[in-house]
């Protein structure tokens, strides 16, 4: 059969033309140096799993610090940061993704996705998982002293905590933090924690200035220690040092209160300026193995969103702080972005509670 040497011509330079985008694809990924830049909030990872990945890739890790969603975006609005995965709360994520700041890498595409769990897979802050994967996450309850409670238990219900009995008055702290203790008000009282009208906020006003002479303090410092020391009974707090204050005094309980408590959730992102953006998507990869999320949550003490439950050592898994009950999950209430009108009602309330 004759040739058609036209066509054996195109096929030659369809060939050659394949053979060249990989050549140049696999280029492209040899050529990104055997680094990465990690930006996570301060005291938020265990180094010795850093170790672990860098010797399993190859992949130096650099890791900074930060205090809070403000710090970091601020970074990456100056343009001066050249990091390749951050740690982003939920509540500041559809900024991030507004503002063109994040690099689209499809983390539902990783192999390692398939041990996400159910509901982190499709979050409303990133629909899709197109700019995120996620890291650790927690609440915002209230625990207890279930030695020094009459009974021996509490309601789970944000009434204990607003309305507390006669014998827990001047035994109980709030968190020194205006959103948490808004958030807290506004679910207990069916208001949106966002809500732009000053109705709402005159309601919250006045459920925290009759809780306040209840209080032995506002502070969210050393809230491990308060609870486990016994200087306050009850105590607004978050599930992660309530679990640790829990190995101090076995006594402690958390309760996830009926009416809805917050749930703030850390996630991975890349940024859009991320000098190796490859080993970034390694490292977040690799992060979704149960066994390497597990090991962040047996040492920062957080609930991870990775099936690795199994591995999670027993102290913790006894613990309904981290290890949360399945009946529990219709409570929790993702932090949201709120508008500057509604900050700013939120301002005016902590003013004048505070004032």
């Amino acid at each position: 059969m004759k040739r058609n040497p036209m066509k054996t011509k195109s096929m030659r330079f369809a060939v050659a033309g394949l053979a060249l985008s990989c050549f140049t694809a696999f280029n492209a990924q040899a050529a990104e140096p055997k680094q990465l830049f990690f930006y996570n909030w301060t005291d938020y990872y265990p180094v010795e799993l850093l170790a672990k990945f860098e010797k399993e890739t190859g992949i130096k890790v650099t890791m900074d610090g930060y205090d809070s969603n403000e710090t970091l975006l601020a970074k990456l609005q100056a343009g001066g940061a050249a990091y390749d995965v951050i740690v982003p709360s939920q509540s500041i994520m559809q900024t991030l993704i507004k503002q063109d700041l994040l690099l689209a890498f499809d983390a539902s595409s990783l192999p390692n996705f398939q041990y996400v769990k159910p509901p982190f897979r499709n979050p409303s802050f990133d629909p899709g998982r197109k700019y995120s994967a996620p890291y650790l996450w927690g609440t915002t309850g209230f625990s207890y002293d279930s030695a020094r409670v009459p009974g021996g238990k509490l309601d789970d219900s944000w009434k204990e905590f607003f309305e507390p009995r006669k014998e827990l008055q001047g035994q109980l702290a709030a968190l020194d933090t205006s959103s948490s203790v808004i958030n807290a008000a506004s679910h207990y009282l069916n208001v949106d924690e966002c809500s732009e009208n000053p109705q709402d906020a005159k309601r919250i006003l006045e459920l925290l200035q009759k809780q306040k002479p209840f209080l032995k303090m506002y502070s969210s410092d050393n809230t491990v220690d308060r609870m486990a020391s016994g200087e306050v009974i009850m105590m607004q707090n978050w599930n992660g040092s309530t679990a640790r204050a829990t190995l101090q005094k076995s006594t402690i309980k958390y309760v996830y209160p009926r009416e809805g408590l917050a749930m703030f959730q850390d996630n991975f992102a890349v940024p859009k300026s991320a000098p190796h953006p490859g080993n970034a998507k390694v490292f977040i990869d690799w992060m979704m193995k149960p066994e390497n999320a597990a090991a962040v949550s047996n040492a920062i003490a957080y609930a991870n969103g990775i099936q690795s439950d199994t591995l999670i050592d027993a102290k913790w898994r006894v613990m309904d702080a981290i290890n949360m009950p399945d009946e529990f999950a219709s409570r929790l209430r993702p932090e949201k972005e709120c508008s500057n009108k509604a900050r700013e009602l939120q301002d005016r309330i902590w003013a004048k509670l505070k004032g």
